[in-house]
């Protein structure tokens, strides 16, 4: 399965964004994107052209869900062709992925370690085995650890590896002792990060 192997705290200074939990200390210590030297003449950056925001946008948003290219393409020309705004709408079918799910039901503590328990196949979907990251969830569908896996390290401790958040989003039901996620409705855009402009990336693949 294709995915993006680049260090997580060298994209999230690119971005100068975290996009993982242990990027917020790197981006503390060192402010400057990666392979940038020092400061153009003057001390002042050049001023960002609006395709490069919308790009840094997009960018930014499929290191933070984890995409490939032709993934989050997809996934945008989906989006438009949906009822509603488009970049809400891409915010939701981001959001509805079986690795955020487990994410956002606090079983991982970043997108990338939900994925990786997906895949090796830690979690049954409705009562089937799942190992496919991207699978869309719907209301009514059910993510519980397999039996086998519940006797492993990880699953043993997963109050220390993986503390349960303050709270979880309302389109979820998490069970923390049975380590079971129950899909109730559709996230919202509240659902998403605040600090994603999906406007610029609209903008972005309407060019």
């Amino acid at each position: 399965m294709a995915r993006d192997l680049q260090s997580i705290v060298k994209m999230s200074r690119r971005e100068g964004y975290a996009l993982h939990p242990k990027a917020h200390k790197a981006l503390v210590k060192r402010t400057n994107k990666p392979g940038q030297g020092m400061q153009t003449r003057g001390g002042r950056g050049s001023k960002a052209s609006q395709y490069s925001l919308q790009l840094r946008e997009k960018q930014k948003v499929k290191r933070l869900y984890g995409l490939l290219e032709r993934q989050f393409s997809n996934l945008m020309k989906e989006a438009d062709r949906r009822q509603g705004q488009s970049g809400q709408v891409l915010l939701q079918l981001l959001e509805q992925r079986a690795d955020n799910a487990i994410y956002r039901a606090g079983f991982a503590t970043s997108r990338r370690a939900a994925r990786q328990l997906v895949t090796h196949g830690h979690f049954l979907l409705n009562g089937k085995r799942i190992d496919i990251p991207s699978a869309r969830m719907k209301a009514g569908d059910e993510l519980v650890v397999r039996p086998h896996s519940l006797k492993t390290e990880y699953f043993k401790k997963l109050d220390d590896v993986a503390p349960a958040p303050p709270e979880f989003p309302a389109w979820i039901k998490v069970d923390r002792k049975k380590i079971t996620v129950t899909i109730t409705g559709l996230p919202s855009r509240d659902d998403a990060e605040p600090d994603i402009n999906e406007q610029l990336i609209v903008e972005y693949y309407s060019r």
